[in-house]
């Protein structure tokens, strides 16, 4: 058992010197990435193609990397809003990586991107452990997953910034209780606010794409408490418990499909158009 926890510390500690290196990057090319964690299903790429479609028309400079375990279907139809897209295959992985991200980035990445949308594996337990290095970080859940999703998952509801209703245009039709769901919220991340949207009918999406611009022109965002307990772990963790180099090294043994998958170039761009 300590020897399970010891390898996921330091697992979660080099992908969080990644993660610092990647902000770091970002930051010097003047962009801010935006990190999407839903559930499979909870319309997060129907709502990101539409953002992105809105960005695009307003002139904002807007770029999108979404991750699954196969198939290009998401890049395609984020590609139709017209900004530059990459898929990154995960290969069985169930969430992204800081340094998996960087590496897509570095050769690929368009001069002047203002917003970088991550939409990550539809998973609501492993993404969460892990910092992209995003300046942003959105927690997504449909009507249709019961209001007690924020309560069942504190973790990737109490590290965000900001937390997103999709598909409010059936919240009547499927009996979604607003207020139970709000209320779970503020259990778990009090003070976050809350956008409620509608891919379909367009409702909450500027407001959405006005909050994100927001934070890119520096407005401070929402600091969750359980962000502040995860920094207090790393400074204890980094001043007092040193990573072991034979825990690092199985980890990368245990990802060798990932090492793999990227030789294969299974990681395509698709550049604002359908393939």
């Amino acid at each position: 058992m300590c020897r399970t926890v010891d390898l996921h510390q330091a697992v979660l500690a080099k992908n969080d010197e990644n993660a610092l290196a990647l902000r770091g990057y970002l930051g010097d090319r003047g962009t801010v990435a935006v990190n999407l964690l839903s559930s499979p299903g909870s319309g997060k790429t129907a709502l990101l193609e539409l953002l992105l479609a809105r960005a695009v028309a307003g002139g904002v400079p807007a770029a999108a990397v979404t991750a699954d375990l196969a198939t290009e279907n998401d890049a395609t139809r984020l590609a139709r809003s017209g900004a530059p897209v990459r898929q990154i295959l995960t290969d069985g992985l169930c969430h992204l990586e800081a340094g998996m991200l960087q590496r897509r980035l570095e050769d690929w990445l368009p001069e002047g991107t203002r917003l970088l949308f991550v939409e990550n594996v539809g998973n609501l337990v492993c993404p969460a452990s892990y910092d992209l290095g995003e300046t942003l970080r959105i927690a997504l859940a449909s009507v249709t997953e019961g209001e007690d999703k924020p309560v069942k998952y504190p973790t990737a509801f109490g590290l965000a910034h900001l937390v997103v209703v999709t598909k409010t245009d059936i919240g009547d039709v499927v009996g979604f209780d607003r207020e139970a769901f709000l209320r779970g919220v503020r259990q778990v991340n009090p003070g976050v606010p809350v956008l409620e949207t509608s891919a379909r009918t367009g409702q909450g999406v500027d407001a959405l794409l006005a909050h994100v611009l927001r934070c890119a022109a520096g407005e401070e965002a929402h600091v969750p408490v359980l962000a502040r307990q995860h920094e207090r772990y790393l400074h204890s963790h980094e001043n007092g418990n040193g990573r072991e180099h034979d825990h690092d090294h199985e980890h990368e043994h245990s990802h060798a499909h990932e090492h793999s998958h990227e030789r294969s170039g299974g990681h395509a761009p698709v550049d604002g158009q359908a393939r």
